[in-house]
């Protein structure tokens, strides 16, 4: 099992875009990306993204670690 990357919230979103999610809006230090689909992740721009708020969006993007990984 691969171990998740260190990531900062505006690499997760250009990581995120890769797979079709667009840029909606931001509130304040929060991204608010929409996918085509319907779905919506709200990623905290932060400098390094905590393991477990990284892996919940990763999870509710509907990827594997890998995948995400790969994008980066």
């Amino acid at each position: 099992m691969s171990r998740l990357p260190v990531c900062s919230g505006a690499g997760a979103v250009k990581a995120f875009e890769n797979f079709g999610y667009e840029v909606d809006h931001q509130t304040g230090s929060h991204i608010v990306l929409r996918h085509p689909t319907g779905r919506r992740l709200t990623v905290p721009n932060h400098r390094q993204l905590a393991k477990g708020t990284l892996r919940a969006l990763i999870r509710e993007a509907g990827l594997t670690k890998e995948q995400f990984s790969d994008s980066l």
